[in-house]
């Protein structure tokens, strides 16, 4: 039996001029996941610094798919920066449940943590294209 299958599908692989492989919708995806997991991970930051958990709104919510949308070098930072704003969390995470588990106060971190985690969110949510930006002027 012949195990050897072709994955290349029409239409996907490297794009012409930019010598990457385009991932589109799968990328997209990962960016939602990556981004939701980080606001469950913050929420629990917060919840160790004592703070109440915020609501979603919408335009933090419909982030991934804005930048998804956008393209270009906006979603290429906004891709790299929830990838950094994870190696941040992470580890922090790790940490102030560490410090939990041993039974002292983790609050004054966590609230370190949980501040350094919004303006680094406010820096992406920056890169949002402004309202009635229309894509022939974001592409010309």
């Amino acid at each position: 039996m012949n195990m050897h299958h072709n994955f290349t599908a029409t239409g996907t692989g490297a794009l012409p001029t930019s010598g990457r492989p385009e991932f589109g919708q799968a990328s997209a995806s990962a960016m939602s996941m990556k981004w939701s997991a980080l606001h469950d991970a913050v929420n629990v930051v917060g919840m160790l610094a004592g703070l109440a958990s915020e609501p979603t709104r919408p335009e933090i919510r419909n982030f991934p798919a804005m930048m998804r949308d956008t393209g270009g070098w906006r979603r290429d930072l906004a891709e790299q920066g929830i990838g950094d704003l994870s190696a941040v969390m992470e580890p922090g995470l790790a940490a102030l449940l560490a410090v939990h588990a041993r039974g002292a106060n983790p609050a004054v971190p966590a609230l370190a943590l949980w501040q350094e985690f919004h303006a680094a969110r406010a820096a992406l949510l920056a890169l949002t294209p402004p309202p009635g930006a229309s894509m022939a002027r974001r592409l010309g």
